[in-house]
């Protein structure tokens, strides 16, 4: 059985949520995303948000011929 997500309630929560999804919108039609845009993404995240912040960052290194080493060491202290 799938888990279902509620929706937050509490308004800090909600603004924290949007803009989380808004930015990885934005990084994943950018090939190029800033370091501020991951950074930010980076502190939004909770533990709930890892894998899909995961697999944004995995497929751009696997879509890149040439992909940007610091993406791959900010994948590199997810994984630590």
């Amino acid at each position: 059985m799938a888990q279902e997500q509620t929706q937050p309630t509490d308004p800090t929560e909600i603004v924290r949520s949007r803009l989380l999804a808004t930015l990885m919108d934005k990084v994943s039609e950018d090939p190029y995303p800033s370091t501020t845009m991951l950074d930010t993404i980076e502190e939004l995240l909770t533990p709930d948000d890892v894998d899909d912040y995961t697999d944004l960052l995995l497929s751009k290194i696997e879509d890149d011929r040439f992909p940007s080493i610091p993406m791959i060491y900010r994948l590199r202290e997810l994984a630590v």
